[in-house]
This record gives C-alpha cells, sequence and structure tokens, in this order.
C-alpha cells in the first residue's frame, strides 16, 4: 500500500495552506520552501499550473497517490452528479478519512495506520484497506482490543481535535460511529476547487 511519507511541512507551505493540521513549524514559515522562498520574486502562474498545484493539494491531503487519484476521478466522472463533489464525496468516504473524521485520530496518517494495523470494524467485519469506501448506514467502530490504545484515548480526550460532521454521528462510549450519508460540498472543510481538478483531466 503505497503512500506519500516524505516531509509533511515542506508540503504545507508548498501549497501554503496546513493540509495536515495545525503544525507549528508551519506557522512559523509559511513562505514556500527552497532558499529563496521568502524573498524569490516568482512568475504568474499559467492556468495549467493553478489546475495542477490544485490536483495535487488534494491528493496530499487526502493521502493519494496519482493512480489512486486518478481512478477516484474516473469514478467521480462517470457517476451521477457534478464530477468534482461527487469526487471530494468518494475521497470523504475512505475509511482512513472518516476515521480521521471521527476524531479516533489526530492525522490522516494516524487513521491510516490504526487501519492498517487491524484496529477498525466496519459493520462487525475487521477492515486492514483504507481506502474501503463506506455507503451510507456503514458502521466505522474500533476493535474490542484496541479501545484502550492510548492514541485513540489521546485524540478523543484532546478538546482542540473535537470535530463534528454533520454526515457522521459518533458515540464516545462505545467508540463507534456511523457514516449516515454523503456529505454536501458546502459541508466539507476542505478548501480545494475541484472545477480545477476537473478542467486538467478534461484536456
Amino acid at each position: 500500500m503505497a503512500r506519500y511519507t516524505g516531509p509533511a511541512t515542506k508540503k504545507a507551505r508548498t501549497f501554503g495552506e496546513a493540509i495536515y493540521g495545525y503544525d507549528r513549524a508551519f506557522e512559523k514559515r509559511k513562505y514556500p520552501p527552497g532558499q529563496h522562498g521568502n524573498t524569490r520574486r516568482r512568475k504568474q502562474r499559467s492556468d495549467y499550473a493553478l489546475q495542477l498545484m490544485e490536483k495535487q493539494k488534494a491528493k496530499y491531503t487526502y493521502g493519494l497517490l496519482e493512480r489512486q487519484f486518478r481512478n477516484t476521478f474516473e469514478k467521480a466522472s462517470s457517476s451521477k452528479g457534478v464530477t468534482g463533489d461527487v469526487l471530494l464525496q468518494l475521497l470523504e468516504a475512505r475509511l482512513d478519512n472518516t476515521v480521521y473524521r471521527l476524531g479516533l485520530a489526530s492525522t490522516r496518517r494516524a487513521a491510516r495506520q490504526l487501519v492498517v494495523h487491524k484496529h477498525i470494524v466496519v459493520n462487525g467485519i475487521l477492515t486492514n484497506i483504507p481506502s474501503c469506501h463506506l455507503r451510507p448506514g456503514d458502521v466505522v467502530a474500533v476493535r474490542g482490543k484496541s479501545q484502550h490504545l492510548e492514541s485513540i484515548s489521546a485524540s478523543l480526550g484532546n478538546k482542540k481535535e473535537v470535530r463534528k460532521y454533520p454526515w457522521l454521528q459518533f458515540n464516545p462510549d462505545k467508540m463507534e460511529g456511523v457514516f449516515v450519508a454523503f456529505p454536501e460540498r458546502d459541508q466539507i472543510p476542505e478548501n480545494i476547487n475541484v472545477q480545477l481538478i476537473v478542467e486538467l483531466y478534461s484536456k
């Protein structure tokens, strides 16, 4: 299961946003990485550069590589509805992202690790595939033996990390949540211009 394992802060500085969540190093240096990142005059980006940048930002935000992202886009384009909105819905419906949204992990990387290490069950079935797409009504829970993991308790106990999303229901006592429905575009907090991504793949 390939994934990006490089420096997170550097990528966040490239896009000018904390795409991996709060990052103290990013807050100190919000300018682009590189020796001249803070002073160098940069040329105005072309339309293609802007489209590519937006696609890359979406990829790194949700932790996908190029082939995975392309396949997800093709699935979205063949589905009913607005392609860009459906793309974000499919990305939000990934198991690792849902574990993150439920607050069981502080980052998507940590959520992916919980899934891969077999700490998560879906509808009572142990599932270790981060890219597993959920459907409305699916129940995501922490495996019984894993409910006392320090990382999960720390994430749930951190007041700053408590997140509530209208398309999810979470029961902290049972450590389980329900994927109620696919989210609407205005409910998804990620700052991604999906229209640019659609234009890029439409060429």
